[in-house]
């Protein structure tokens, strides 16, 4: 995914060096138009997200009173190419906004992952704040009260255990009992070029896996909206009034790179791409990087073997992070931050960890399981299979995913 990105800036120089006057030394007239189509060809033009196409969607919230999903990551860009919040600046076109729902880390997105977040009043901007996350991950009938109309507008990140798309199920389902149209403006899933995994086992359905999907499912929420109505997976079957105002310039092979980070550990683009793999390191004894300014680009804890990792790091309390595992203890591990970005889920460093802890007893806990959607990943590591082995398991399932996936994708 990296080398796309370097590919698309080579070749804006490319075009450059040809359009020069130099470069008919080297090509004939022919040859280099011919050369400069081809350039300009691949380099695909900006990505304008669902929630910038204002004047697609305007119409539909005239004369409704409107609520919001949403956090920071909820921006449009301004004429000067800044960005602006979603819930700003439908207020200053005189939407009629009633109140804001926020997802796990809070509207403004600073609570660290698994915190309580407390109902309340945006300060910004004056509306009253309902928590989904919680004991109230879904909203109650009292609190969808006057409300005409629901938008969801948050950017994801393309894997089951990312939050994000529980709130959606949930969203889904309360706008579906209420007779709630709901409106999602679409974003680029950065993780959105490749699907893997196991799939989830229903019996191990939690808020951090709640569909039977693999890890990551290479969809956008808008097309994961479609899906969980399309499949019935909301309760006694209901089904949302849904519409999507669809990304443009996007497909599943663009990169894209999120201009501000989706949660307080998921800092850039390759803490990203690396959270699929990374993320299993929750359901064990091992520091995923929280605590650090490298969140989810390195691994460690204090029992690995020190003859086979040669880096080492001590996780402090930081925003977002209050109390981040082995506070303040030396962790022997790997660095990765400088590492190729992936087009598939890493199990190697997760083998590793385990193979070279100082007791296998203790390196997994019970949320492992839930992380995985299956016990069967914890028996094959423990079991001694490779991660050639263990991804030969996952084809069936993928495979079959992948059919369904097929019926929902809009790009």
């Amino acid at each position: 995914m990296f080398k796309r990105l370097l590919k698309s800036t080579f070749l804006f120089f490319l075009i450059g060096i040809v359009s020069c006057g130099n470069t008919s030394k080297q090509l004939d007239n022919d040859k280099k138009e011919t050369h400069v189509e081809q350039l300009q060809d691949s380099v695909k033009a900006e990505i304008i997200t669902g929630a910038e196409r204002v004047s697609e969607y305007l119409p539909l919230l005239k004369n409704k009173s409107v609520g919001v999903v949403g956090n920071q990551t909820s921006v449009i860009r301004n004429k000067q190419g800044e960005f602006v919040h979603l819930v700003d600046s439908l207020q200053s076109l005189q939407v009629d906004i009633k109140k804001v729902f926020a997802p796990e880390h809070g509207f403004r997105g600073t609570a660290d992952a698994g915190e309580k977040i407390n109902d309340g009043m945006d300060s910004k901007s004056g509306l009253p704040l309902i928590s989904l996350y919680g004991n109230n991950k879904k909203p109650s009938v009292e609190s969808l009260k006057g409300i005409d109309l629901m938008i969801f507008d948050i950017q994801d990140v393309g894997a089951r255990f990312y939050t994000y798309i529980s709130t959606l199920h949930y969203i889904m389902e309360a706008c579906a009992e209420n007779n709630i149209p709901l409106l999602i403006l679409d974003r680029p899933n950065p993780n959105g070029h490749y699907i893997d995994g196991p799939i989830l086992e229903l019996k191990n359905q939690s808020f951090v896996g709640m569909h039977p999907i693999p890890i990551v499912h290479g969809m956008t929420i808008g097309e994961y909206a479609q899906m969980i109505n399309g499949e019935k997976w909301l309760k006694n079957g209901v089904q949302t009034n849904l519409q999507v105002i669809k990304v443009e310039n996007y497909d599943h092979q663009t990169f894209y790179s999120i201009p501000i980070k989706p949660s307080p550990n998921l800092p850039n683009d390759l803490a990203i791409n690396l959270y699929p793999s990374l993320c299993f390191f929750e359901g064990t004894n091992v520091n995923a990087g929280r605590g650090t300014t490298k969140q989810f680009q390195v691994y460690g804890s204090p029992f690995l073997n020190a003859e086979n990792y040669h880096f080492f790091y001590t996780p402090m309390a930081m925003e977002g992070a209050q109390n981040p595992k082995h506070l303040g203890k030396k962790c022997i591990g790997e660095d990765l931050s400088e590492n190729d970005f992936l087009d598939h889920i890493n199990l190697d460093w997760l083998i590793s960890a385990y193979q070279n802890t100082s007791d296998t007893s203790k390196f997994f806990n019970s949320f492992f399981v839930k992380l995985a959607g299956t016990d069967q990943l914890q028996k094959q590591i423990e079991q001694g299979l490779s991660s050639d082995e263990i991804r030969n398991s996952w084809k069936e399932g993928l495979k079959q995913f992948e059919g369904v996936r097929t019926k929902y994708l809009l790009y």
